[in-house]
């Protein structure tokens, strides 16, 4: 009886945890008073080993060690964030915004004040276009108060991938140096690199997508992460950790950027592939001191959101504390 019993709860366990490793079903999500949507891509929890082997042809060394990875479920956007989506936050007037590119605004009050983007520079597409065209050069501080205004406007709590969580979602099961397997010959088929983009971003979800239908993982635009980037943050993580990530301070940089871009090689576009970013990414900024909304020199910067099923204690609230005094 007692052995009959202890089954009936150990199966009982097992089928709950696999309900809590199942995300809802996907969703589009519209944003209030536009015209403009963007699919949510449902993702299972799971578990997988994170970084490369010491195999992996143009393995770095900031890839490893490897480790094992428990993430709970969560959505991911399907495609990278455009211009339709990232005008109504920088240019909207919902908000209000300094006329200035480096006016004083006042200080926001309140664990949820929003800040608008200053005026770029210059002009913030590049030439490129906008519309479908992914956004881009704007700052991680940018991306991540975009992910507040969303918020706010939605209702539903979206923000930037934590390391893990990209690189589960770009990996989409597999244990391969791409989404798709080893080889960088069939890349693409799935991703704009500096092979074949023809040296500009282009419209997202022109390329095939991953396993589990999201598109322009690997390349077009790298995508900013929620992490602040360490070298050697893996061989600190914690053995059992659900949902690691090393939370970013007030410092411009680095910060982590993922997946490669229009304008880089295969090598960078990998999922396991890193980079943090650096005060080169501003480098041609003539303002003192430098944007804490656009980079001059970072036209490969874009991003993707992400909403949690159930969010993790040290992410809840967690924003950006970047201002203009921020050192770098």
């Amino acid at each position: 009886m007692r052995n009959a019993l202890l089954s009936a709860l150990c199966g009982l366990a097992a089928i709950l945890a696999a309900a809590q490793a199942q995300a809802p079903a996907s969703y589009t999500e519209s944003i209030p008073g536009t015209k403009v949507s963007f699919d949510m891509v449902a993702i299972p929890g799971g578990h997988f080993t994170m970084g490369s082997p010491d195999t992996e042809k143009s393995r770095t060394p900031d890839e490893g060690p490897q480790h094992d990875v428990e993430l709970r479920p969560f959505w991911i956007a399907r495609t990278e964030v455009t211009w339709d989506e990232y005008d109504l936050f920088a240019f909207g007037m919902d908000l209000e915004r300094p006329s200035t590119a480096q006016a004083p605004r006042p200080t926001p009050t309140g664990a949820d004040a929003i800040t608008r983007p200053t005026p770029p520079y210059g002009d913030e597409s590049f030439g490129y276009g906008k519309g479908k065209q992914p956004a881009i050069n704007m700052t991680w501080h940018a991306a991540m108060e975009y992910c507040r205004w969303l918020s706010a406007k939605t209702g539903k709590v979206y923000r930037l991938p934590t390391e893990a969580e990209w690189e589960y979602a770009a990996r989409a099961g597999t244990k391969t140096a791409y989404g798709f397997g080893d080889d960088a010959r069939a890349l693409g088929d799935y991703a704009w690199t500096r092979e074949n983009s023809s040296e500009r971003p282009h419209p997202v979800a022109l390329k095939k997508p991953n396993a589990w239908g999201l598109y322009d993982m690997h390349g077009n635009v790298a995508e900013w992460i929620l992490d602040q980037y360490d070298p050697g943050y893996y061989a600190k993580v914690q053995a059992g950790t659900i949902g690691p990530v090393l939370l970013p301070n007030n410092h411009r940089f680095p910060h982590v950027s993922r997946g490669g871009s229009w304008d880089d090689d295969a090598k960078l576009a990998r999922s396991a592939a890193r980079r943090g970013s650096t005060p080169e990414w501003s480098r041609r900024d003539p303002q003192s001191p430098k944007s804490i909304w656009w980079h001059t020199d970072a036209t490969f910067a874009g991003f993707r959101v992400v909403r949690a099923v159930e969010e993790q204690d040290n992410l809840k609230g967690f924003h950006s504390t970047i201002t203009r005094d921020s050192p770098q």
